[in-house]
């Protein structure tokens, strides 16, 4: 059978304010510029599925205010046949942009928070395998969709894939059903939160292995310790420019370590996160039934990181992420 992902997320309208730093406590400056552009977690990474070269399913909401977006998504291959319209305004992100490509974001909920789903829920495709879920929807839709993927009902075992951003409470980290939950996909700082919300013993924390780039990299105690609260859940921590670490239980051995892309130019970090995680998923798809191994996901995630440095090379969240081919092109020449 065909692999296919539903992703259950949100849809935002990015409103961008260029300036040349980024706005400081109590501060009042000035913008360069503004645009208005389609954005979202949710509707990001599932572009980043579609665009892999994956086929994908987007549960969301927009207003009447955002049809222009769910249009957008459709002509990026995106099934939005459950994209509903409601009477709320779309979901807003109001993000500062520095002139090094920095970025600090404000969300606004929005239709993304409507109960439409909750009210109708829609139909799961038959040949849906992996979940894709954050958090800018209500967590109780998102402990549904985990619950529902361990259903007895289901034709096949889904996979799930969290990318917790942002941040949920530390009262909902400890509810959450991690033994539903095959992949968390966090950035160190969301590592760090999570193990210090969840209990572990340090004193069965082993240290970093001495070899490089182990030794030197504050990354890898922490996934470690994160790792002892979630001993099921496979765990990947993107660490901006120095790449990425995953651990998965089953693999014996370090984590796999993978350094970041060489870039031609940072011109925009906004999406890259929401670009490595659907070209990851579009990579864990493709393997199929096939037992995942170190040198598969080395390979998914050598993919998925020089997919996320040539978004950071390009303005926008969902408009820069790139083609699968345009991908594939850059790493033959690696």
């Amino acid at each position: 059978m065909p692999n296919r992902c539903l992703v259950r997320g949100s849809i935002n309208i990015d409103e961008f304010f260029h300036v040349h730093d980024i706005v400081r406590p109590g501060e009042t400056i000035s913008s360069s510029g503004l645009e208005k552009r389609a954005g979202g977690k949710g509707a990001n990474q599932a572009v980043a599925v579609a665009r892999a070269g994956a086929a994908v399913d987007l549960v969301a909401a927009v207003g009447n205010d955002g049809l222009w977006v769910r249009e957008l998504l459709m002509r990026s291959q995106v099934n939005v046949d459950s994209v509903a319209v409601v009477d709320d305004s779309t979901g807003r992100a109001i993000i500062q942009l520095s002139q090094e490509g920095e970025n600090s974001i404000i969300l606004f909920k929005g239709a993304n928070y409507s109960a439409v789903h909750k009210e109708n829920p829609p139909t799961m495709h038959p040949e849906v395998t992996h979940i894709l879920l954050q958090n800018e929807i209500p967590f109780a839709d998102t402990l549904a969709q985990l619950e529902s993927s361990s259903h007895p009902s289901l034709p096949r075992p889904i996979a799930t894939i969290f990318n917790p951003s942002p941040m949920p409470t530390a009262e909902e980290l400890r509810i959450l059903p991690w033994k539903n939950l095959t992949w968390l996909v966090v950035n160190e700082g969301e590592a760090e939160d999570l193990s210090a919300a969840l209990t572990f013993d340090s004193s069965i924390v082993r240290p970093p292995p001495n070899d490089a780039p182990y030794a030197s990299m504050s990354a890898y105690p922490v996934v470690m310790r994160l790792a002892q609260c979630i001993p099921t859940t496979n765990i990947v921590c993107t660490l901006g420019g120095a790449g990425v670490l995953a651990h998965v239980p089953a693999l014996e051995g370090a984590p796999v370590y993978l350094p970041a892309a060489v870039l031609e130019a940072v011109r925009d970090t906004t999406g890259a996160g929401d670009c490595f995680t659907g070209y990851m998923v579009d990579g864990l798809m493709k393997l199929g039934e096939a037992a995942l191994t170190r040198e598969s996901l080395t390979a998914i995630l050598k993919r998925s990181v020089q997919a996320a440095g040539m978004c950071v090379e390009r303005r926008g969240a969902m408009e820069s992420i790139p083609a699968g081919h345009e991908v594939d092109a850059r790493l033959a020449l690696r």
